[in-house]
C-alpha cells in the first residue's frame, strides 16, 4: 500500500484561503489517480477533486472555481489550494490514491474548520 500524510488544515475565518499538502510514499507517475476527499461531522465522506495520469483533472461542483488540485511529480506531493472558503467546506480532508498495482490509499486526514 502507498503511506499518505496530509498537511495544512486549520481554522480559517470564512473567505480565507489554506493549502493542503499530502505526502505520498510511492512515486506518483506510477499512479493511476490522486485525489481528495472530505467527511464533515454525520456526513458521508464526499469526493472534492481528483487528478488522473494522462487524464483530466476534475474538482467538485460545490468547490470549482475556488479550489485547486495540483501535483508535484519531483516531491511525490499532491496539493489542494482553496480560496474563499465556506463554514460548509468544515471537514476532514483526505488525500486518496489509486493504483492498479498497489490498491487504494487513504491517509488519516487533516482538519480544516471555516468559522468567525
Amino acid at each position: 500500500q502507498v503511506q499518505l500524510v496530509e498537511s495544512g488544515g486549520g481554522l480559517v475565518q470564512p473567505g480565507g484561503s489554506l493549502r493542503l499538502s499530502c505526502k505520498v510514499s510511492a512515486n506518483i507517475l506510477s499512479l493511476n489517480t490522486m485525489g481528495w476527499y472530505r467527511q464533515a461531522p454525520g456526513n458521508q465522506r464526499e469526493w472534492v477533486a481528483s487528478i488522473t495520469n494522462g487524464g483530466p483533472i476534475r474538482h467538485a461542483e460545490s468547490v470549482k472555481g475556488r479550489f485547486t488540485i495540483s501535483s508535484d511529480f519531483h516531491k511525490n506531493m499532491v496539493y489542494l489550494q482553496m480560496n474563499d472558503l465556506k463554514p460548509e467546506d468544515t471537514g476532514i480532508y483526505i488525500c486518496r490514491t489509486n493504483s492498479v498495482r498497489l490498491g487504494v490509499s487513504y491517509g488519516q486526514g487533516t482538519q480544516v474548520t471555516v468559522s468567525s
